[in-house]
């Protein structure tokens, strides 16, 4: 059964899409994701469900994906190549296609970081553009067959341009398939600014949708361990700072997420944000109202 609303629909409608990402856990069972769901799904577009970012252990991606879809929400299910063979990754895509998830963000994988760094074996990655590729040849046989075509989007770090860093890799992703752009969690205004103007520049805006990934921050340590596990400076050193000094953190990651993401929208180039919170998923309804880009109810 089709989902009323999708987050290609949305992005092909809107000046401003608003995703938010799911937050999985070990113990985060079909309850959870169901509450999360319905909560989340009464202020964004659509909702992003990870791939076991940083090498946390979660329910598969396709369960989440699978519950959200039972309640008539449009996952964007992240697939990424860490630890597995083209078998299992081709299929996870056929899988996707079958239970009706239309969108897709294809991904290598973080590097793996503490604990579940030294109990996985390393294995031979599949390459995100290899990846984009395997997955435009299954959306070109949906459309073949007159089913729905996929809405491929890749994962991008933004990091202040350099002569040694160009757009050539993203250029590669977009002609090996992608049509959008999520960007690794970013809290620095100023680095977003000069990443997006180097891509605008270079024209890939024109071929993909820029969506930029806000983390919320409920403590001082939770940004401290998103920069460490990111491997850069995601999160500028005087918000960690704010956050250190506030009387309630939680709050106080919440306004910094909300003055970044009202901001969002004046900067050319982008065309959305997708909200990952670090601790309850409730504070993003309340972000989002903060920055007034949706009316949301108490």
């Amino acid at each position: 059964m089709a989902i009323s609303s999708t987050f290609q629909q949305a992005i092909r409608s809107k000046d401003f899409v608003l995703t938010a990402q799911l937050r999985l856990v070990e113990d985060t069972g079909r309850r959870g994701v169901i509450e999360q769901a319905e909560r989340l799904s009464a202020v964004v577009d659509a909702i992003t469900v990870p791939a076991n970012p940083h090498g946390t252990v979660h329910m598969a991606g396709l369960a989440a994906a699978s519950l959200l879809l039972a309640n008539d929400i449009d996952p964007v299910l992240h697939v990424a190549s860490r630890d597995r063979n083209r078998i299992a990754i081709r299929s996870e895509l056929l899988g996707a296609v079958a239970i009706g998830v239309t969108s897709l963000v294809l991904q290598r994988g973080d590097r793996l970081s503490g604990r579940s760094g030294a109990q996985l074996k390393k294995r031979k990655k599949v390459g995100s553009v290899k990846l984009l590729r395997v997955a435009k040849r299954l959306s070109d046989f949906q459309k073949q067959n007159k089913e729905p075509e996929l809405y491929l989007g890749t994962l991008a770090n933004v990091l202040k341009p350099a002569p040694d860093r160009g757009p050539e890799v993203l250029v590669a992703k977009a002609d090996a398939g992608a049509r959008f752009v999520l960007t690794k969690a970013c809290l620095d205004m100023d680095k977003l600014r000069q990443y997006i103007a180097a891509l605008v520049a270079a024209r890939i805006t024109h071929r993909c949708r820029i969506i930029v990934s806000v983390p919320v921050p409920h403590t001082a340590e939770a940004a401290r361990l998103l920069n460490e596990n990111m491997r850069h400076e995601a999160i500028p050193a005087g918000i960690v700072k704010r956050l250190a000094e506030a009387s309630s953190p939680e709050q106080s990651g919440a306004e910094i997420a909300a003055e970044f993401l009202r901001e969002l929208p004046d900067v050319p180039g982008v065309s959305g944000a997708n909200l990952i919170a670090t601790g309850d998923v409730e504070t993003i309804p309340a972000v989002i109202g903060a920055a007034e880009l949706r009316q949301v109810s108490s």
